[in-house]
């Protein structure tokens, strides 16, 4: 399994923007579908983005179209996810996910979380109202 580690949370004002990444270990980082999940205290986690592995086809939930943008760099192997007007609903921890599972005619973003089976130990994002 591929190992990852997030950065890029932070504390930021409604409206504001951060630049979350997530570094790999491993040399087949272009083999796995990445995707971003966050879960905020007393809630569920939820999928956000996720991008396959040639970056070909993005997905998205729909609290996030137009605001967040996920990419990936696979020489660098770190996956991305900007997120831009943040709002003090989007406070959570994020967390980046791998997975090398294949669900044909299913959105990624569809996807159970249990299909994912590396996961990084998570990055607090605050947006202050």
């Amino acid at each position: 399994q591929v190992q990852l580690v997030e950065s890029g949370g932070g504390l930021v004002q409604t409206g504001g923007s951060l630049r979350l990444s997530c570094a790999a270990s491993g040399r087949t980082f272009s083999t796995y579908v990445m995707g971003w999940f966050r879960q905020a205290p007393g809630k569920e986690r939820e999928g956000i983005s996720c991008i396959d592995g040639s970056s070909s086809t993005t997905h998205y939930a729909d609290f996030v179209k137009g605001r967040f943008i996920i990419s990936r760099d696979n020489v660098q192997k770190t996956a991305y996810l900007q997120m831009n007007d943040l709002r003090p609903e989007d406070t959570a921890v994020y967390y980046c996910a791998a997975t090398l599972t294949r669900r044909v005619g299913r959105p990624c973003i569809r996807w159970p979380t249990t299909d994912f089976g590396s996961w990084g130990q998570g990055t607090q994002v605050t947006v202050a109202s």
